[in-house]
This record gives C-alpha cells, sequence and structure tokens, in this order.
C-alpha cells in the first residue's frame, strides 16, 4: 500500500515544537534579547554585574511602607483586592499629573492611562500604531525593551545617530526624508531624551524645540520614554516634549526608577483621541492593572517625602555615577571613550578597533564581570564596538573591581587583535566624548 508514494525528504532535522506552523506570522520577530540571556549569568554572586539596569532600593523606607500596605488591607482591602478601571485608580492618576507638572507638563488626569510599568504602555502604543512593514525611527543605540516591541509587531527600525547632546536634528531630518523617498510609512519617533538607555546622554534643551517641530512638519508621531527625569544629579528637570507639543506627543512614565520597580506601576499620557483606544488596548491585554499596587503607590505619594526620596535616590546614584568614570579613566586603555552622564542609570563605551564586545563577553564572565554589549541594542546588528555599563545597583567597591576586571580582559582582547589582526565591525555614529587621555 506504500510502495507508489513518493519518499519524504530526509532533511536530518527534527522539529522540537509540534505547534510551530500554527503559530502568527509576526511572532517570528519575537526572540529573546541578549541583555535577558546574560542576566542568569550576571547574577551569579562572584560575577560583578554591571549589565542590569536594577534600581538601588537600599534606600527605601520599608517599614513604613510595610506599616502603610497593612494599613491599606485593613481600611481599605475590599477595594485594593477587588477589579478596578483598565483606566486606573482616579487618585493615582491626580498625582501622576502633579508629578508631571515638575516637566512644564500640564495634563488632565482623564488622559492619563496606569498601566502595568511604562513596558506595557509602550507594547500598546506599538501595537495601536504599527502594521507590519511600517518603519519606526528611534536613537542609535536605543533601549533593548522597545526594540522587542517593535520587532513582534513586524515594524523596521531606522536608527539615527545620537552626540553628546542628544539625538541629531539633521540626522532626524536626512532619515524622514529618506523613508518619504522610499515610500515608507514612518508612524513614529521613539525617544529617550533624559539619560538615555543605554547611552547615558541627554537632549540638549535648544534642539528639543527643533525635534518636535521636525516631527511635525512630517506628521510623525512622538513617543517619548521617560523612566529617568527625575534622576538628574544637578537636580533638574527638562522641558518634555509632551510639554512642547501636547498634540502629537504620547508619553510614557514609570514608578519603577524612582519608587519601586516591583510593584509595575507605569503610565501613558495620550492626546484624548488616542487615550481612548489605549483603555481598549488595556482592556484585552489585562482588563485592569493591578488595584492594590496602584493603591500603594498613590498612599506612598500621599504620605511620604517623595521628592526628598528621588533625592536619596539621585545622592546614591551620583556617587555610584563617579566611581565608574574615575575606574574607567585609572583602567580602560588608551583608545577607549565613554559618554558623561548627568543622570540616570548608564555610562556607554565605545572600544577599539578590532574588539568585538559580543564576542569578548563570554571571556569577561569568565573574568567574573559581566556588561551588556552594545549589539543588543541596535535593530541592525551594529555595535559590536560598544557596550552599556551599569552603575545603579553595585557598590562603588563593586564598580571599581568590575571595571578592573574588564579592563583586564580588554587589554587581553587587544593583544590578540594586534597579534592575529583586527576583525573588522560594523559600526554607527552614536554619542561619543574624548577618550581619557585627551580629557
Amino acid at each position: 500500500m506504500t510502495e507508489n508514494r513518493p519518499a519524504k525528504p530526509q532533511t536530518g532535522r527534527h522539529n522540537l515544537d509540534p505547534h510551530l506552523d500554527r503559530y502568527a506570522a509576526r511572532t517570528a520577530g519575537m526572540t529573546a534579547s541578549e541583555i535577558r540571556a546574560l542576566f542568569a549569568v550576571a547574577s551569579r554572586p562572584e560575577v560583578v554585574s554591571l549589565a542590569g539596569g536594577m534600581p538601588n532600593l537600599a534606600a527605601l523606607p520599608l517599614d513604613t511602607l510595610s506599616a502603610q500596605v497593612g494599613e491599606i488591607i485593613a481600611e481599605e482591602g475590599l477595594v485594593a483586592l477587588q477589579y478596578g478601571s483598565a483606566h486606573g485608580v482616579p487618585a493615582l492618576r491626580d498625582q501622576i499629573c502633579e508629578i508631571m507638572a515638575l516637566e512644564g507638563i500640564k495634563a488632565h488626569p482623564d488622559d492619563v492611562v496606569v498601566t502595568v510599568g511604562s513596558q506595557m504602555g509602550l507594547d500598546m502604543v506599538t501595537r495601536l500604531f504599527c502594521d507590519p512593514g511600517d518603519v519606526v525611527i528611534a536613537e542609535g543605540p536605543s533601549y533593548v525593551g522597545a526594540l522587542g516591541s517593535f520587532s513582534a509587531y513586524q515594524a523596521n527600525v531606522v536608527h539615527v545617530a545620537m552626540d553628546e547632546h542628544g539625538l541629531v536634528p539633521e540626522g532626524l531630518r536626512e532619515a524622514l526624508r529618506q523613508a518619504e523617498k522610499a515610500g515608507q510609512r514612518v508612524k513614529f519617533l521613539y525617544t529617550i531624551p533624559n539619560f538615555h538607555n543605554p547611552a547615558g546622554v541627554t537632549l540638549s534643551v535648544e534642539r528639543r524645540p527643533e525635534i518636535v517641530e521636525i516631527c511635525r512638519e512630517h506628521g510623525v508621531l512622538i513617543i517619548e520614554d521617560n523612566p529617568y527625569g527625575l534622576l538628574g544629579f544637578d537636580g533638574q528637570a527638562y522641558p518634555a516634549l509632551r510639554s512642547l507639543d501636547p498634540d502629537n506627543v504620547v508619553y510614557l512614565g514609570s514608578f519603577s526608577k524612582t519608587f519601586a520597580s516591583g510593584l509595575r506601576v507605569g503610565w501613558v499620557l495620550a492626546p484624548h483621541a488616542v487615550r481612548e483606544k489605549l483603555v481598549l488596548a488595556a482592556e484585552s491585554a489585562t482588563l485592569c492593572p493591578p488595584t492594590f499596587n496602584q493603591m500603594i503607590v498613590s498612599r506612598y505619594l500621599a504620605t511620604h517625602d517623595w521628592k526628598g526620596q528621588i533625592k536619596k535616590f539621585r545622592e546614591n546614584y551620583r556617587e555610584r555615577r563617579d566611581a565608574m568614570l574615575s575606574a574607567l579613566q585609572q583602567y580602560l586603555p588608551p583608545g577607549c571613550s565613554w559618554t558623561n552622564p548627568d543622570g540616570g542609570f548608564y555610562v556607554w563605551v565605545t572600544v577599539p578597533e578590532g574588539v568585538d564586545t559580543k564576542a569578548m563577553l563570554p571571556r569577561a564572565v569568565t573574568a567574573r564581570v559581566a556588561y551588556a554589549s552594545g549589539t543588543g541594542f541596535y535593530a541592525d546588528g551594529f555595535g559590536s564596538r560598544q557596550m552599556r555599563l551599569s552603575y545603579c545597583y553595585p557598590t562603588p567597591e563593586r564598580i571599581r573591581e568590575g571595571v578592573r576586571r574588564l579592563a583586564a580582559v580588554l587589554e587581553s582582547e587587544m593583544d590578540l587583535s594586534r597579534t592575529f589582526g583586527s576583525v573588522k565591525a560594523r559600526t554607527i555614529p552614536g554619542p561619543e566624548t574624548p577618550s581619557p587621555d585627551t580629557v
């Protein structure tokens, strides 16, 4: 009965996932980031991790917070533990508007949608605006979580270079001109203007109106992601892009960096019509964000000196930033350069020609130090001469030791390159500062 059937081709490969043919086409863009894959190794106690961006929560008043959580359960437990609105707790939305006012934003609580972290907001915005093949403009490098969302919805990312003053306006103009010439639909500019992740640079006040005007001229929406805005080391709050053009900017905010990341409370401030669709998207994704978590944040804001708490965080991170910059100056070999952040969590390092930071990473982990290689922050494979170093979580002593270990690995890589020849790495213009020996 089988002798006349054509033989099945033998490929020598076996599919371990019986559901492979059932997945939607967009799942092809869902891949694990290099950063997430690194966490399991970087979390080992013997490894100095300069890779992750975990906030340092040691300065939080845990005793006070513990008492407040008990009060919420005792006094409002039937509300806190019940389903809530996809829009978010009204009292918290009022407080969020007060926070954004520090950056010049005039907002109505009705236009705020509370999310499960700002990542949820970014994912919803991408879902609402991007069809497969649409173009998203983003800084090069850009936040790895954003790149994951754009890829999952099959959007194409076009990177625009930064310098020490942030996104370069002429680069943005040229990217938009080229997209229009090619007949591509650019849906939005995604930008992190303050203390950029991963680059550590800040968009200058002078450039902000120009960036807003360029996007307005080309009919391109702006997605302003601002988790670090209140963490400037000099206490300065920069004017939000949203404050310059409320009708064309969707603003993403978060309590993960200024309060507690584990509560996963963020928000989206959007133009009114967009807000309606965001609420519908939130309902389909989570039905409602956790009411209990929102009430914890709201009670904290109402009863605690949260501005004073942020000041403590800034002092904590400034000390760590100083330790990082001092160690880079002391240990890294000539030919390296790095950004000088005025706030936030990260320093962006460029290494000499011939060193591939992604290829070097396993050897760094063997030397008990971890970092995030630059390729994870580009959608197009660039960044092999860059790395992101995070100073937010380790102690200053651990930071110095980590940089010392990293420098030894880097010296070894440079010796190999000199002996066996350089590996040509693809690079893209990015944020740069003078090298250590010219500062």
